[in-house]
């Protein structure tokens, strides 16, 4: 079963829903980094369960512990191992899942490829598992920020038919903005409606989809590989990875098609007094031939309603027999708020994999784009 990812930071998820813990190994992390274990923690705290009505009850403090790899606050080049321990499971809730398979999630699937399954909270398949993801992701999202001041804001954008009026002028520029209500909705008024309806879906026993926008600010140009290892490749298969997760476009996205190539275009002009190279509008979504081009990166993931509900529903079970199931358990009414943190996450490490690839690459690239911190002076680097 494959759990890893990445080319120079490179990370190895493991754990499952119920089992005693979930963790990450991440390999590729120069020496003499600052970690701030209390930034890996405040990301941990915005994706785990319980933390409003809106969420799943499931009370899990998620505190994260460093094993190995980070002394005295810094790197030391060996692998950092991360690990959150489960402490608040109830597996007889799933035991009328051992032999039934829940329409929309991977109990199918997974049965079919495997032969044998962790029925208890989903096991591999539960997003308990981005846990990992989210924790590797606050280290990428440090030396991405302390290296090139790059930083990646995502919000909800629609929950079912509700959209946010948030124009592109008018992004959030920080996880502050987003955080200023529970739905993670800066458009206060949309996300008003938006809690009403999630409420009105977990009191119905059923649950709702949505739409997560992200935007990540200061990314240099240069980033990513044509072809195979193109950026948005990659940040594609990391959105699509998370459990949940059906759709992905990048800039103007699938709204592109209805363009023309005059209109579409981004015409490049210089920027008076740095003489960049920048782009007057950015349907491009700041990607162009898979690389980056120095504006704004945009990109939405669709998320479908979550799959475990509590209204009756037609099956069939491990023995191919039709059946019906009512599910139980807790389980979050719409997934959306707490895939914020875990859209960042995914982005963050595509970028800071794309990122030290570059550096190693091309040197002068670093030199000239690279905000080059103290703890690389200090390391005489």
């Amino acid at each position: 079963m494959p759990s890893s990812w990445g080319k120079i930071f490179k990370v190895s998820t493991f754990g499952e829903s119920h089992g005693e813990a979930v963790g990450v190994v991440v390999e590729g992390v120069p020496a003499g980094i600052p970690i701030r274990l209390e930034e890996i923690q405040k990301d941990l705290n915005r994706r785990r369960p319980g933390q409003s009505k809106l969420t799943t009850p499931r009370d899990e403090s998620d505190t994260v512990r460093v094993l190995s790899g980070v002394f005295e606050g810094k790197t030391i080049g060996s692998p950092i191992a991360l690990i959150v321990n489960n402490q608040n499971t109830i597996s007889k809730d799933y035991e009328n899942l051992r032999e039934t398979f829940r329409p929309s999630h991977a109990d199918y699937t997974y049965q079919t490829k495997y032969g044998f399954r962790a029925h208890v909270g989903g096991g591999r398949s539960s997003v308990r598992e981005t846990i990992a993801r989210v924790a590797a992701g606050a280290i990428a999202r440090m030396i991405l920020e302390d290296d090139l001041g790059v930083k990646t804001v995502a919000w909800v954008d629609t929950i079912g038919t509700i959209s946010s009026e948030i124009a592109e002028n008018n992004y959030p520029k920080t996880r502050e903005e987003v955080d200023v209500n529970e739905v993670r909705c800066p458009d206060t008024q949309a996300a008003d409606k938006m809690r009403s309806l999630i409420l009105e879906m977990k009191e119905a026993g059923d649950s709702v989809g949505g739409i997560i926008r992200s935007a990540s600010y200061n990314l240099p140009p240069g980033l990513g590989d044509p072809v195979y290892d193109k950026l948005d490749g990659d940040i594609a298969k990391a959105i699509l990875s998370i459990p949940a997760c059906k759709g992905f476009e990048v800039g103007s996205g699938f709204s592109g098609t209805l363009l023309t190539g005059s209109t579409h275009n981004d015409e490049f002009y210089v920027e008076e007094g740095s003489g960049r190279v920048r782009t007057r509008t950015n349907n491009s979504g700041g990607l162009q031939g898979g690389i980056s081009n120095g504006e704004t990166l945009v990109v939405r993931a669709a998320f479908k309603p979550t799959s475990t509900i509590f209204k009756k529903q037609n099956t069939v079970n491990i023995e191919g027999k039709e059946t019906t199931l009512e599910a139980k358990g807790r389980h979050d009414p719409c997934v959306l708020p707490r895939a914020v943190p875990i859209v960042e996450a995914a982005i963050n490490l595509v970028l800071v994999d794309a990122y030290l690839y570059q550096r190693a690459m091309n040197p002068q690239w670093f030199q000239k784009w690279a905000k080059i911190p103290d703890y690389y002076r200090d390391l005489k680097l």
